[in-house]
């Protein structure tokens, strides 16, 4: 049975886009329904920059229809700051934040490494050894936030479902087959990250599911892919739904504000086949 493929956007509040992809007028509080209408999910960006509450996360999912889906970008306080040492109670933050007040939305857990982070076997064991399983891991785990998301955390309980997660390498140093390993063992899947040649593009197979971030291919960020491009994104992503994957594909090339039209297009030729 072929998996799910869903092409989506990264973060979808861009002043840019107003008057281009967005209409002239169009509220920023209706940007989200609006991209809901046309895409069938985001990634959400913000979380990466500071901890949400969990009313912003029920807004995003009320603002959006039945089936939609987002991705959540893990703090770079995790990621960056403490460089994936010692997060148990950084990890609970983020979990209390309001991550899982996405409830049946919540797709892949995103986290991005910075470019300077090798591979350490013992660091990304213990990072992932650290990470749900399922929302009922996350709930638990939550339960040990700090101070910092006291009197607004999210414990709720809700019915058992699996917790994705996804690992945006930036270093070479991430294809050695002890990594490979590690993330197969925990079925955590290496992001296959498009970025202009500024780090390596890592295409191995980790997970029981793909997950992709174009962030520009020929400039950072910036820029679009031509229809030859997608094409060989699409047929990619044919060969990994064809093996039962669902994959995740999301366009970070905002700058010039192409990444939604390129998502649209890439799902046109997606149907064509």
């Amino acid at each position: 049975m072929a998996g799910r493929v869903l092409v989506g956007i990264s973060g979808w509040a861009y002043k840019s886009w107003r008057g281009d992809f967005y209409p002239t007028g169009l509220p920023a509080s209706k940007q989200l329904a609006y991209v809901s209408e046309r895409l069938p999910s985001v990634e959400i960006n913000a979380s990466f920059y500071s901890l949400r509450r969990p009313t912003v996360y029920q807004r995003w999912h009320e603002q959006t229809p039945d089936g939609f889906v987002f991705s959540v970008k893990g703090g770079r306080y995790i990621t960056h700051i403490k460089r994936l040492t010692d997060v148990h109670v950084p990890l609970a933050n983020f979990l209390a934040s309001g991550v899982l007040a996405l409830q049946d939305k919540l797709g892949p857990l995103l986290w991005q490494l910075p470019a300077t982070l090798t591979f350490d076997a013992d660091v990304l064991a213990r990072f992932l050894d650290c990470l749900p399983a399922d929302t009922v891991d996350a709930t638990r785990l939550a339960a040990f936030h700090g101070p910092v998301v006291e009197g607004r955390a999210w414990l709720d309980d809700q019915p058992t479902r699996p917790v994705r997660h996804a690992l945006e390498a930036r270093h070479d140093s991430y294809r050695s087959p002890a990594c490979l390993a590690l993330l197969r063992a925990h079925d955590v899947a290496l992001v296959v990250s498009d970025g202009a040649g500024t780090w390596p593009m890592l295409e191995e197979s980790t997970a029981d599911f793909a997950y992709v971030r174009l962030h520009g291919h020929d400039r950072l960020y910036a820029g679009g892919y031509g229809d030859a491009l997608l094409q060989q994104w699409a047929d990619k992503i044919r060969h990994w739904s064809a093996d039962g994957k669902d994959v995740y594909v999301y366009f970070d090339n905002d700058v010039d504000g192409r990444a939604p039209f390129d998502a649209q297009r890439l799902r046109q030729l997606l149907d064509e086949r």
